[in-house]
């Protein structure tokens, strides 16, 4: 019995020694990272759609299982069990819980999807040549939804639920997990954070709360929220003053470069994002002022897909304190066209 006991403290001390070690590297040098959303396409990808019909055998078990260790990618298709109105829920992290909801109140299980997957649904006959748009509702519990609805009317105030036939398929294809990588967290000790850089930092803190503090995570609060990492391009350092004129970005009054440009469908001529409008830092930004200098210590922040990217041209420069390092290379999915350092 002492022995096995000799044994068992052996192995246990081991183990600890390992996690102890493990844990250190991961926060002193290299610390895996999810990307979420879509805002540093096309040099990252969050967690997304890709179109699919025919799965083929890849996604029979036990294949199935191999194919996403390789590739990240999950066949799913969503059909209705029941008539009903389709539910979604937000969950902040790229991805959306779907539901069918009967005229009874009884709701079906949820699927969880990639939040661009609803821009691929096909909503039925009842929708053809419809708009289909999202109707903010409050439930009783006091969670915020949203309901899909058509819009009536030529100003598309007026909505009606729209009802999804029992069996319909509203989804199929693959939920494709967003990139997976390394995040060199010693890199900055060497040397100072440089322009073009794709930093991760904690939110904590960053962006202005309309009562001037931060109480949560309630996203309605903040010009940003709380207490998670975002990932973006490093655009503006300490001192220097920064404007955006579609497509470039301008440092001190001149254009830069390898910063990517500022893309996107609208083509106007303008920094701001169009929706920004209720943002308290908002008012300070650049599509009040023309242009914003960084202090002692901030860093300007934006994502390579710019007309889909929460940055910093909504909530304001990030402090130096809430770096925590580099972006350095993709390591997961295997199958993936990013696969490899990141640029």
């Amino acid at each position: 019995m002492d022995k096995l006991q000799q044994i068992g403290r052996e192995w246990l001390d081991t183990l600890v020694v390992a996690i102890s070690v493990a844990m250190a590297f991961r926060a002193y040098f290299y610390e895996p990272f999810n990307i979420p959303t879509g805002s540093m396409q096309p040099t990252l990808y969050g967690n997304h759609y890709e179109p699919c019909d025919n799965p083929g055998v890849m996604q029979k078990t036990p294949l199935k299982w191999l194919n996403w260790i390789v590739s990240g990618r999950d066949y799913k298709e969503f059909a209705a069990p029941f008539s009903g109105v389709l539910r979604v829920r937000d969950r902040n992290d790229g991805r959306c819980d779907f539901s069918i909801v009967s005229p009874t109140g009884r709701e079906s299980e949820r699927i969880c999807l990639p939040t661009d997957a609803l821009l691929h649904f096909d909503f039925g006959p009842d929708a053809a040549g419809r708009d289909v748009v999202p109707d903010a509702r409050q439930l009783s519990n006091g969670e915020v939804i949203r309901v899909a609805c058509i819009a009536e009317g030529p100003d598309g105030q007026a909505k009606r639920e729209l009802r999804i036939p029992k069996g319909h398929v509203l989804f199929r294809g693959y939920d494709t997990t967003g990139d997976f990588i390394f995040v060199n967290r010693w890199k900055w000790n060497f040397r100072a954070p440089e322009r073009g850089d794709v930093m991760v930092f904690s939110t904590t803190g960053v962006g202005e709360s309309p009562s001037g503090h931060y109480v949560g995570k309630d996203g309605s609060k903040y010009d940003l929220q709380q207490g998670t990492h975002y990932i973006k391009r490093l655009t503006a350092l300490p001192g220097e003053e920064i404007a955006i004129r579609r497509p470039n970005v301008y440092i001190n009054g001149k254009a830069i470069d390898p910063i990517k440009p500022m893309t996107g469908k609208r083509g106007e001529p303008t920094p701001e994002p169009s929706d920004g409008g209720a943002s308290p830092a908002y008012a300070k930004s650049l599509a009040v002022k023309g242009s914003a200098r960084m202090g002692e210590g901030e860093y300007y922040a934006c994502g390579d897909n710019s007309d889909n990217s929460l940055d910093s041209r909504y909530w304001g420069a990030v402090p130096e304190r809430n770096l925590r390092g580099v972006g350095s290379c993709v390591f997961w999915p295997f199958m993936n066209p990013r696969w490899g350092k990141i640029k």
